[in-house]
């Protein structure tokens, strides 16, 4: 397995205003939305292509254009839809599928509450999208559900993680083509299982606390 770990004066000034407990939900959503633009340049360095032959104005030339079948990025509902626009940014022609996912607050398990992918992942590459690699519980049911779908390569992208959840991770993935990308990597967990010194939860700050 793979771990990017971003360390870019923009990433880490993006992420003291998200951190910031006074930051207003309007801000905190570009703020999102902002720093996965970002973290999607590295996300899709081993994108998937292959060469095309093309004119420009001046003389014929060959490039490259992404590779069928096209990427599938799928946010884990609800926090990782605020991602999602920013990586759509990055690959407009890439599909889209939703997964949602939930952490039971008493066993801290995953539980699977809804997916919307397509019958067979066959040969896809898929980027998975989650603000918080807390536990890691929920990524890795993730991750698990993809390569049982038939994908054969996974990226995950995190604003915020920390070493209980990346070893999750790693034991998740075992021999499998996995690569972890985070904006920070935090110290660790508190009792209640929330990233320290982190930045609350997610989908509060997105969405609201409707539901709750």
């Amino acid at each position: 397995m793979r771990v990017f770990v971003a360390d870019h004066p923009l990433i880490t000034h993006k992420l003291t205003v998200l951190r910031d407990k006074n930051t207003p939900q309007p801000t905190f959503r570009m703020l999102i939305e902002e720093l996965m633009t970002l973290l999607a340049y590295e996300a899709t360095r081993e994108v998937r292509v292959e060469p095309r032959a093309i004119e420009t104005p001046v003389a014929p030339t060959t490039g490259v254009h992404l590779s069928t079948p096209l990427p599938l990025i799928v946010p884990i509902l609800r926090a990782g839809l605020g991602m999602l626009d920013g990586m759509v940014r990055v690959l407009p022609t890439a599909e889209v599928g939703f997964l949602g996912m939930v952490r039971d607050e008493e066993t801290l398990e995953p539980v699977t509450y809804a997916e919307r992918l397509p019958d067979s992942l066959a040969g896809r590459q898929c980027f998975v999208l989650d603000p918080m690699l807390a536990t890691g519980g929920s990524l890795a049911a993730a991750i698990k559900f993809l390569f049982d779908r038939g994908a054969d390569d996974v990226t995950a992208i995190c604003v915020l993680g920390t070493p209980e959840g990346i070893e999750a991770i790693r034991a998740a993935a075992r021999d499998r083509r996995v690569t972890l990308v985070l904006g920070a990597l935090d110290e660790g967990l508190n009792e209640q299982a929330y990233i320290v010194p982190g930045l609350g939860d997610a989908g509060d700050r997105l969405y609201g606390t409707v539901g709750h």
